[in-house]
């Protein structure tokens, strides 16, 4: 029987553990409201280190643009395939059948790596947009576990092979590799994206799992000096100059004297960076950065202006050509082995006389002659914003002869760089004034502002105002008169100068028998230079001159840029009149009919510029068509045209 005081002494005891289990309860909760809301990131922590994988992934890298806002390089998101070999059910052998003919590794390849004893492991990166769907499908349609993709960061570049070399391009674990990608890459670069794998107690991941993502900060932008437009111009004529001459390789370099902005920079044979795999060492050069050539009869100018600024020749100089000239037991030939009688300095360049340049550059004397070659910049390299570029090779003073000196006079025994060509020949364009050559114009921040723009930069005044302005009109004299009149651009006044050169033997020294480089330089319009352009053609097919290969290339590039940057022709019809009248009524000023609509006036017999001029006074758009005079019109004379209308005009010369 219980009794009162053993009833009591029970509930004592109930409550007792009663009080004991709810202040357990309390602890128990208190506790878990501590780790869970005070200190949750602790606990984290600890329980990720213990169930997490940590996968590495590149972020996108920055865009380059043209000068005027065009992507040459972009990254887009593709997809990547990888596999958990510890989860597929299927024989890696099976697999690989299926999947094998749509990646790009072998199908051995992928057995071994489905083999291998990991919770992870890539089998194709950054696929094909069509490669990767039709291997989700097979995935699908075969049931396939341990396989899945991720997003990745692939470069793209959207013209294909334009720019190839300069731009160059990016490996798959996102390293630039060559040109600017790999010049830039501390800049272009992006960050690493981090994920966080879960996994088992053993370690292995639980497959397709991201518990959280750690993104970089956003990356930077470049933007070039370069016009998509004048490129594929300078491409497009190396295109069919390469046809034209089956040369085994060209260059084109574009630059505004003005500037030392780099408008355009082409090379073949060339590549697709988007399939770099599929080039090679050939394609991937930048021959107007890293090639090495004797330039010459082109480098007779510099030669020439040198006499000129150091006083030890003058215009009004005169030689006796007899076709020959002999240095110490050498004698120096023109290249048609014939004689000119007595010339002056023009007619020793506009006929790329060797006999003349040799006699100036003896006169002159090598001390002379090196200060202001090495003013001009040769034998260093100009600093430009690509890899690889060369010094070029200039003897020293103690090394150079008299003989020595006389064929560096006209080209030969100097080994120049295309773009160190362009770098001299600013000068000549820019009143003595020689721009430092860049293709970077800024590099911008994630929020589009510019973080560090490119100062245009002097590399000097090798030769005075005067000097470069006396040369400049010789060598206008050059194209419209002398070798160079295949370079004539109808309308205009361009300058320039031939070149046809032995090539040199890299392995046994000397020079190749029936080997050439052929190449022109050219400035203009010569009134208000806009473009310096070189031109070189490596190992020519069949006609090998300068003057008959390379200068066409120039005209056809000038021809299409003085439309594209709308310059007014600088030969007017009065001009080729030489001295007689004008026949040619008046030009009408710009009449308008009652709705405002302009009134067309008879364009025949106007140069190119008078038309464009009319035009544009009246608020049309010009459309020509041609060069030289105007033949015929789309809207005939008397018709109208309304505000902004384009109106086409054809030319002939």
């Amino acid at each position: 029987m219980i009794t009162n005081k053993d009833q009591k002494a029970l509930q004592n005891k109930i409550f007792l553990i009663l009080v004991i289990f709810f202040g357990v309860m309390v602890l128990l909760a208190g506790r878990l409201l501590w780790l869970q809301v005070f200190d949750n990131s602790q606990l984290d922590t600890k329980n990720l280190s213990q169930v997490k994988e940590e996968r590495k992934l590149q972020s996108p890298r920055g865009t380059i643009f043209d000068r005027n806002g065009n992507p040459l390089a972009i990254s887009i998101v593709t997809r990547s395939l990888y596999a958990d070999p510890k989860m597929i059910k299927q024989s890696p052998e099976e697999i690989a059948k299926l999947i094998a003919p749509y990646t790009r590794i072998k199908e051995e390849t992928i057995v071994k790596r489905l083999q291998e004893d990991t919770a992870f492991i890539w089998l194709d990166r950054m696929m094909d947009p069509d490669k990767s769907k039709a291997v989700d499908q097979v995935i699908k349609d075969n049931e396939l576990v341990g396989l899945n993709f991720v997003n990745e960061s692939r470069r793209f570049y959207p013209n294909g092979n334009l720019l190839a070399q300069v731009l160059g391009f990016v490996g798959t674990d996102d390293k630039g590799l060559d040109g600017l990608e790999m010049q830039m890459d501390d800049t272009l670069r992006g960050g690493t994206t981090k994920e966080l794998i879960a996994t088992d107690s053993h370690g292995t991941a639980i497959f397709g799992s991201v518990l959280s993502q750690f993104l970089p900060e956003k990356e930077k932008s470049i933007t070039l000096t370069i016009d998509t437009t004048v490129q594929f111009i300078a491409e497009r004529a190396l295109d069919k100059a390469m046809a034209d001459t089956k040369a085994t390789g060209a260059s084109i370099i574009v630059m505004d004297p003005k500037t030392g902005e780099i408008l355009a920079m082409a090379n073949r044979p060339t590549y697709d960076p988007n399939h770099f795999d599929k080039g090679n060492d050939n394609s991937y050069k930048n021959r107007a950065v890293t090639d090495m050539y004797e330039p010459g009869s082109t480098f007779k100018t510099l030669t020439a202006s040198a006499a000129l600024a150091s006083g030890k020749w003058t215009v009004d100089t005169v030689f006796n050509d007899t076709g020959s000239f002999v240095v110490g037991d050498h004698t120096i030939q023109n290249w048609d082995g014939e004689g000119n009688g007595p010339v002056r300095l023009l007619e020793i360049l506009k006929y790329s006389l060797n006999t003349g340049m040799a006699k100036l550059g003896i006169t002159t004397g090598k001390e002379i002659m090196d200060k202001y070659l090495r003013a001009y910049g040769f034998g260093k390299a100009t600093g430009i914003e690509l890899p690889g570029e060369a010094e070029g090779q200039l003897r020293s003073l103690d090394d150079m002869s008299q003989l020595d000196l006389a064929t560096i006079s006209f080209g030969q025994s100097v080994n120049v760089t295309p773009l160190q060509m362009v770098q001299a020949f600013s000068a000549i364009a820019n009143g003595g004034k020689m721009m430092k050559p860049h293709i970077i114009k800024s590099i911008n921040n994630p929020d589009g502002s510019e973080e560090e723009i490119t100062q245009d930069m002097s590399a000097g005044q090798p030769i005075p105002e005067d000097v470069a302005k006396t040369i400049l009109d010789i060598l206008e004299k050059e194209v419209s008169e002398g070798g160079g009149n295949k370079a004539a651009v109808d309308g205009y006044h361009f300058a320039g100068k031939t070149g046809t050169a032995e090539k040199l033997d890299p392995e046994h020294g000397g020079y190749l028998k029936g080997r050439y480089i052929a190449s022109f330089i050219g400035m203009g319009p010569v009134e208000d230079p806009r473009f310096v352009t070189l031109i070189v053609i490596d190992d020519p097919s069949g006609t090998y001159y300068g003057s008959q290969i390379a200068a066409p290339v120039f005209k056809d590039i000038m021809s299409q840029l003085v439309r594209y940057f709308q310059l007014s022709p600088s030969v007017t019809r009065e001009k080729d009149l030489k001295g007689q009248s004008d026949t040619r009524p008046a030009k009408p000023s710009v009449e308008k009919a009652p709705d405002g609509s302009v009134i067309i006036p008879d364009f025949t017999g106007w140069t190119t510029g008078e038309v464009r001029d009319w035009l544009h006074d009246a608020g049309l758009q010009f459309a020509p068509d041609g060069t030289g005079y105007a033949v015929s019109q789309d809207i005939p004379a008397g018709g109208e045209a309304e505000a902004g209308e384009a109106v086409t005009v054809y030319f002939k010369r």
